[in-house]
């Protein structure tokens, strides 16, 4: 459990959900590229969670399984009481948006340049700040 989040781990997948035992009231399905699963996974919960806050009794859940040269991402829930007949198209809408898809992968990229971007974006940063406090302070 992380937070108040369970994770749950096995053999090539990953499924992220707020009450146990996970389960899936509704479901969409897509297939995504590599990435790493539970970076990938908040990501999708968050913005299904954004986009579908508003429904009563929701509890979000998204399983990761890897599937050949990709992954197969199931988000969707758990829903107390009745399931509105649009949520899964609304769920449907979260997962197909491109700019989503975008800052999901980005984040969730498992290779090495990933590290060495945030190395050099942190190095850039420190060396912006040290100029900014130098012309601020007139030295």
């Amino acid at each position: 459990m992380r937070g108040k989040w369970h994770i749950f781990r096995e053999e090539g997948s990953l499924t992220v959900a707020r009450q146990v035992p996970p389960r899936f009231d509704v479901a969409v399905s897509v297939v995504l590229p590599p990435a790493e699963p539970l970076r990938l996974a908040q990501q999708i919960r968050q913005d299904m969670w954004r986009a579908v806050q508003a429904v009563r009794g929701f509890s979000p859940v998204v399983k990761v399984e890897a599937q050949g040269d990709g992954l197969l991402v199931t988000a969707g829930g758990r829903v107390a009481g009745r399931v509105p007949g649009n949520l899964a198209s609304e769920i449907k809408a979260v997962l197909e948006d491109e700019a989503k898809r975008s800052r999901w992968l980005r984040h969730a990229r498992r290779d090495k340049k990933r590290l060495k971007n945030a190395q050099s974006e942190v190095k850039l940063h420190k060396s912006t700040t040290g100029f900014d406090k130098e012309a601020e302070t007139g030295q």
